[in-house]
């Protein structure tokens, strides 16, 4: 049998790679979906999950690390594909921080379960529910950007980000009312701000994603601009 041509084996290897982190965003996007669960039920067991959950993700973020080593001291490659491998490792460093924000969550609601708070909580969860759907809609779209290479679906997730951020705000001063009319409530308050904001970079690292991506297919460092400026630098 003959052997592959060097560039062949060297797209194998990239599909391959490209392949694990789509299934590693999988992962993530499961662990938040999971960890809003747990959170908006008092589920305990769902929070449990996440927690294994984020053991995968953390070993996968190694592995994919190591193999990208292995290709760039292997391959050498130069132009796109050093785009593409460079862009790879900074994604997987985004979804592993995703893992970690799923998380956070999902200790909170094992506190909140452990003293008791759970039962007599009367805070704006379904508005955290609201926010964490857009989050998880915002990193399911940046990953499908990814999969198909898509400028342009990458632009739509930086273009929606600011909404998430509305959101937080709006949720930031519920939660501010809350503790001002009923001071029982400050403890659990300040648990439910740490958890918003967990959510809210839930949409920063998707919106990373969406900047790599463009980076991949462009060679256009966007980082640091706004979305007009953005959209003048690709177009």
């Amino acid at each position: 049998m003959s052997e592959k041509h060097p560039s062949t084996q060297f797209d194998t290897e990239l599909s391959g790679i490209s392949t694990r982190v789509l299934e590693m965003g999988g992962l993530v996007e499961s662990q938040v979906a999971q960890a809003v669960y747990a959170l908006t039920h008092f589920s305990a067991e769902t929070a449990s999950q996440v927690l294994v959950l984020e053991e995968t993700v953390n070993t996968m973020e190694v592995e994919i690390d190591r193999d990208l080593s292995s290709i760039i001291a292997r391959r050498q490659p130069t132009a796109r594909d050093l785009r593409l491998l460079i862009a790879i490792s900074k994604t997987i460093a985004n979804l592993e921080r995703v893992g970690d924000e799923a998380a956070r969550v999902a200790r909170t609601v094992q506190r909140l379960i452990n003293t008791g708070v759970s039962s007599r909580l009367r805070l704006p969860v379904a508005d955290l529910k609201f926010e964490s759907e857009l989050a998880v809609a915002q990193l399911r779209k940046a990953l499908d950007a990814f999969a198909r290479l898509d400028v342009e679906k990458a632009l739509e997730v930086l273009k929606q980000d600011d909404q998430i951020d509305q959101e937080f705000e709006g949720l930031m001063r519920k939660l501010i009312t809350f503790m001002m009319e009923d001071p029982r409530t400050i403890s659990s308050s300040i648990d439910l701000v740490f958890v918003a904001k967990a959510i809210e970079r839930v949409g920063d690292h998707a919106k990373n994603l969406a900047e790599q991506i463009i980076y991949i297919v462009k060679g256009t460092d966007v980082r640091h601009n706004t979305v007009e400026e953005v959209e003048t630098m690709v177009r």
